[in-house]
């Protein structure tokens, strides 16, 4: 594989992880220039990948400014501000990695879609889960007839309680009108995945969900709008903000995003805390979207899906695939897989953490095994059964806002149809 070199839009959590595949693999890809506006990010990105200050820049708007510099993009910044970068660089011709969702918008999504098809680039959405081991034997094992013809799945995604109040009550996707719908920040992982496995698309969508427990009714008594000003139920609270990011030393990641540094101190995460978003009482936020959402789907030839997403947990993902031939219960957070036959009329344990395999990283190993295909992708060389183009991940997006609409609007929608009207 020649070596490739990307730019990188967005030098937070997700770019980073992304881009941190060249630390090991510099024969296989380069970072030749970084755009972020925190200064503390951007510095670090610079120090990072050794580059030179005529490479790094604030605005990306900057590096598009410029003669291309790159094969391709890595955009990564908040979920708004993916449509204007994507276009920008489609037109420049470089291919894109670019974080899910495409952008916060079906509008949007069917624009980055068209130009990238016009301009013949390619784009790879960021549908992390396809690159696990845990997706992609399973993917194998229904590809190879093991339980059959699927006829329907149960799937569960564990938004994590912790995690909700982090990203969604307190956090960058806590509001509709600044990010996205909760179905599209968090579970177009899932809506996607389901469209691989089953390998069929989605005719017909409904759904219900609401916000329910993360609001203003629940409030204790006497409780302030930051948890560092005391409140009377602050022993109690599983969100008690002091607890989280102060007092827990281990959690790098609640603690980076609460100060919006790299490897911050206690008194940055103070500082963060105490007049920051993230030190609100949960049950004081402006957040609105969903903290529990249910999803019908119904693909082609009948295969039904329902999936749930629901923040009262402690987190993680599991299915139950009913096949012709058997059936499949799999369980991502402990890497389990059990297999019933029909003719056998017994189980079969796969342990999936027991199986040789060289994808580490974020995202149960997705973080690093898309960076790898994406990379054969942008070669012209051959990929796994994983990637896929930007007209599927299109496509998987539009039953993701076809399902809110469902739910907003209290009906069963046509996927074509919603298709169509955009």
């Amino acid at each position: 594989m020649k070596q490739l070199t990307a730019i990188v839009v967005g030098c937070g959590m997700r770019g980073t992880a992304y881009a941190d595949y060249s630390l090991e693999h510099g024969d296989r890809l380069k970072i030749t220039a970084v755009a972020d506006p925190n200064d503390n990010k951007r510095g670090h990105a610079k120090d990072k990948y050794k580059l030179d200050d005529s490479r790094v820049f604030k605005d990306w708007k900057e590096i598009a400014e410029l003669p291309r510099m790159a094969d391709f993009a890595i955009i990564a910044t908040q979920d708004k501000m993916h449509y204007e970068p994507a276009l920008a660089f489609i037109d420049k011709g470089y291919d894109l990695l670019l974080e899910k969702p495409m952008a916060p918008t079906a509008e949007e999504c069917k624009a980055i879609t068209k130009a990238a098809e016009k301009k013949g680039v390619k784009v790879v959405v960021c549908h992390v889960l396809r690159f696990t081991k845990f997706w992609y034997k399973l993917k194998d094992m229904i590809d190879d007839g093991e339980i059959g013809d699927i006829v329907s799945i149960v799937h569960m995604e564990n938004v994590g309680n912790r995690h909700q109040s982090h990203s969604y009550v307190r956090g960058n996707w806590r509001n509709t009108s600044e990010s996205a719908p909760m179905l599209l920040a968090k579970s177009c992982h899932d809506i996607d995945i389901l469209q691989w496995l089953i390998g069929k698309k989605c005719r017909r969508v409904q759904s219900f969900g609401s916000l329910t427990y993360f609001t203003a009714k629940n409030r204790p008594k006497g409780a302030p709008d930051h948890c560092v000003q005391g409140c009377p139920e602050a022993d109690n609270c599983f969100y008690n903000a002091v607890k989280l990011y102060y007092d827990d030393k281990r959690n790098d990641w609640f603690r980076g995003v609460a100060a919006d540094k790299v490897d911050p101190t206690d008194e940055d995460v103070m500082e963060a805390i105490t007049s920051g978003p993230y030190g609100r009482c949960v049950f004081a936020c402006d957040n609105d979207v969903v903290d529990h959402q249910v999803v019908n789907l119904e693909y082609e030839d009948g295969v039904t899906v329902s999936f749930t997403m629901n923040a009262f947990n402690e987190g993680g993902r599991y299915i139950r695939i009913f096949g012709t031939k058997g059936e499949i219960y799999a369980d991502m957070e402990h890497e389990r897989i059990d297999l019933y036959s029909f003719a056998a009329r017994e189980h079969t344990v796969i342990e999936l953490d027991k199986i040789n395999g060289d994808i580490t990283g974020g995202h149960g190993g997705g973080d690093t095994g898309i960076v790898i295909d994406a990379l054969k992708y942008f070669n012209n060389e051959p990929t796994s059964k994983s990637i896929c183009d930007v007209r599927t991940s299109y496509l998987n997006h539009i039953t993701t806002f076809a399902a809110e609409e469902s739910r907003l609007c209290g009906k069963v929608i046509d996927v074509n149809e919603f298709a169509d009207n955009i």
